[in-house]
Order: structure tokens, then C-alpha cells, then sequence
């Protein structure tokens, strides 16, 4: 378990006998695909430290319409907003594939923050490229049309989720065609298109549980 632990960037600067603190303070749990760990206005009581697997974060509108936010992966964390302001959650979270989590408690988390400051400084970083990103989406929906925003999807999920060989880069397939098409901000119609478009093209290759993007024809 520590060596999961040493993955999370948030715990880099801490050693074994810390992190053994944070093993016996938290409460892992093994959840299958589609599990949701809570909703949107929900008050929040838990912080969680993503072990193994993907979770999306999500809105929904008032015509049940849902908004693709972000995805986290192994190694990274989220649920901290609320705990550190006490106001409800801004997003629900579900699991889109079997995943481990840790959980710690508001009352673990805060102590956490205040008797380490690595992890304080890994939170507020961590909450600024949040705010970054969402003033680039903004940005991204004012200014650029719907295929540049699905092309932007795509390589912004290779670089985080991808693994290179050469010039072929594996994306797993967590989201589906309405889950990129929210994350992207176009209609499911502009989405395939632009699909299709790349797949004749050579740049997307579909396999099983996943697909690859070709640099060489995306640059061609």
C-alpha cells in the first residue's frame, strides 16, 4: 500500500513513517464501474485519493442534461473543495471503471493540512490549475469552433491518459461518445463527425477498450 501511496503526487515529499500515518487514518475502498461516490449539492464529509481506476466529475442541469467536468486517474485527488469552504459539492463523482480510492474524513484531511505543509502547498496548486483549466474551457467555448474543441479533447486526454510508443499514443476508453462530446461542449453530431473525419484520415485507429492517436497524421 505504501507504494501506491509513493504514486500520489500529493504525498511526494512525505516518507514511509508519514505515510504509514495516512494508511492507518483513511479507509480504502474497492468500487465497481459506475458507482457514485456523491452528488452535486451534497454536503461533503470525505476527501479521496484516487489508487487505481478513473473517476468523472459531473454537473447536471435542472432537464437532467449532464456536463462532463474533468476525469481523475490513479495517483491523483479531489473532494477537498467543500471540505475547505463547508459548502455543498459543486459536482457529483462516479467511477467509470473498477476503482480504488482512499478515503480520509474532513476532521483527517484538515489535520493533515495543518501539520504538513507539502500537502497544503499540493491542494492550492492543485486548485489552481482547476481554475486555470475551467478559464481555458471558457475560453475554448467563446473562441474556437466545435471540431478544434474535439481535437483539443482528444490530445488533452492522450497527454494525461495516454501511454506513447513512437508515434502512436494508447488512450484508454473510459468516456463514451456523449461523456467527450460534454467534456468537449459540442453535440453529439459534431462529435462523430469529427470522429469519423479522423478515423478516414488515419489519426484515430479504434481497438478494443481503447484507441490510438497517430502524431504523425495528426501533424501531416
Amino acid at each position: 500500500m505504501i507504494e501506491w501511496l509513493k504514486k500520489v503526487s500529493l504525498f511526494d515529499n512525505l516518507n514511509d513513517e508519514q505515510l504509514e500515518h495516512i494508511l492507518r487514518i483513511s479507509h480504502r475502498r474497492s468500487l465497481p464501474g459506475g458507482t457514485i461516490l456523491f452528488h452535486e449539492k451534497e454536503l461533503g464529509t470525505t476527501f479521496y485519493v484516487v489508487l487505481s481506476g478513473s473517476i468523472k466529475l459531473f454537473t447536471k442541469s435542472g432537464a437532467g442534461e449532464e456536463k462532463v467536468l474533468s476525469l481523475v486517474n490513479g495517483g491523483e485527488s479531489f473532494g477537498e473543495l467543500s471540505l475547505l469552504d463547508g459548502r455543498p459539492r459543486s459536482a457529483s463523482a462516479q467511477t467509470l471503471e473498477a476503482t480504488t480510492v482512499l478515503e480520509l474524513t474532513s476532521e483527517h484531511f484538515m489535520t493533515l493540512m495543518q501539520q504538513h505543509f507539502d500537502i497544503t502547498r499540493g491542494i492550492l496548486a492543485e486548485l489552481c490549475r482547476r481554475l486555470r483549466a475551467t478559464n481555458e474551457h471558457v475560453n475554448d467555448l467563446t473562441f474556437l469552433d466545435g471540431r478544434t474543441r474535439v481535437l483539443k479533447s482528444i490530445i488533452t486526454l492522450a497527454n494525461k491518459n495516454g501511454k506513447r510508443d513512437a508515434h502512436l499514443i494508447s488512450i484508454p476508453m473510459s468516456l463514451n461518445y456523449d461523456e467527450l462530446a460534454q467534456m468537449a461542449g459540442v453535440a453529439k453530431t459534431v462529435l462523430s463527425d469529427v470522429i469519423r473525419e479522423l478515423e478516414q484520415r488515419g489519426v484515430l485507429l479504434f481497438g478494443i477498450n481503447e484507441y490510438k492517436l497517430n502524431l504523425q497524421k495528426l501533424r501531416s
